[in-house]
């Protein structure tokens, strides 16, 4: 019998029901708070992990500069890291995006389901102005 290859979404699903069972209802809530936040944002496993990127039309671009990416997903044990790759150029003035890396990285941490659901509007506002800044 033949093997049936997985759709993205589902490689995605099958991914995050392998983790530990304490940490995937609160990736899935941010799994779904990002999909949610804008219909051009889509999802895979990338760099072995949940990773969200932008599906819309984009100028061209060398591809290690990483522009479509926008959110990886780091899974631990107490805290969820959500790494945006170019988040230093997004407007934050909520203070959710943490860091000064030399790359142009930002990251966002969440430790528990209270958290995501706490930081729910400011996460999709962020995302919103990283949107912003490859829809110019």
């Amino acid at each position: 019998m033949a093997k049936t290859k997985l759709t993205v979404t589902e490689q995605v699903t099958h991914h995050i029901q392998k983790l530990d069972a304490a940490i995937v209802p609160i990736v899935e809530i941010l799994r779904h708070i990002i999909l949610g936040t804008d219909a051009k944002i889509g999802e895979q496993i990338k760099w072995n992990n949940p990773t969200f990127y932008y599906t819309g039309e984009m100028q061209e671009f060398a591809p290690k500069e990483y522009k479509r990416d926008m959110i990886v997903m780091n899974l631990f044990k107490g805290r969820i890291m959500l790494v945006f790759p170019s988040g230093a150029k997004v407007n934050d003035t909520t203070g959710l995006l943490e860091g000064d890396y030399k790359d142009g990285r930002r990251t966002a941490t969440f430790k528990d389901m209270d958290d995501v659901l706490t930081k729910k509007d400011i996460l999709q506002h962020v995302i919103k102005e990283w949107l912003k800044q490859v829809e110019k």
